[in-house]
């Protein structure tokens, strides 16, 4: 019995008498003096508290679908903003008021179609953006917003804070939104 313990205790021995791998001159790092400004992309990490999100109201009259939809994505993301961050939803609400006076150019009108499957064989519905409009105003803009957003849990959070109104009246007035200047992009 009292072999293998003096064997242990030799070893451990033996293990504190040898060099770490700090002390090795081979494994040692030059470390650089700490700076006060690194220049390095803040990174959010854990949990934060919730961002004070803005509304921003937009008109949509006279705007072409794409142009507009290609301007309110990135403030849905939060990308205008400098915190951020891919993996978190940081973007804004966005109210767009007058859907259902958006425009496209060409003949899109009647040759730009919708379609969905109903799952079942046969089951293809094809619709004109012509009859989209008339039937359903809202959602050519929402298609084409919710195009451009990320395919994940956080793109369909993201769409949650996007509201679109065919007329110019919006029961969102408790948000407080902040008008959006588009008028870049009307059709020529």
């Amino acid at each position: 019995m009292s072999e293998p313990t003096s064997e242990t205790t030799q070893a451990a021995a033996s293990a504190e008498s040898t060099p770490t791998a700090s002390h090795s001159p081979k494994t040692a790092v030059r470390r650089r003096p700490q700076k006060a400004y690194t220049g390095q992309t803040f990174v959010p990490k854990g949990p934060l508290p919730e961002p004070a999100r803005k509304w921003f109201l937009v008109d949509a009259t006279g705007l072409t679908v794409g142009r507009l939809a290609s301007q309110i994505a990135p403030i849905l993301m939060g990308k205008h903003h400098p915190r951020y961050t891919t993996f978190m939803d940081m973007g804004d609400g966005v109210i767009v008021i007058n859907a259902e006076k958006v425009v496209f150019r060409g003949n899109k009108w009647n040759q730009k179609l919708y379609r969905r499957h109903s799952g079942y064989p046969g089951g293809l519905r094809e619709m004109t953006a012509k009859d989209m409009l008339a039937r359903f105003p809202t959602r050519i803009l929402q298609h084409a917003i919710v195009g451009m957003l990320p395919k994940t849990k956080l793109g369909r959070q993201m769409a949650k804070k996007l509201r679109i109104y065919a007329g110019p009246n919006h029961p969102h007035q408790a948000q407080r939104p902040e008008p959006l200047a588009l008028d870049t992009l009307r059709a020529l």
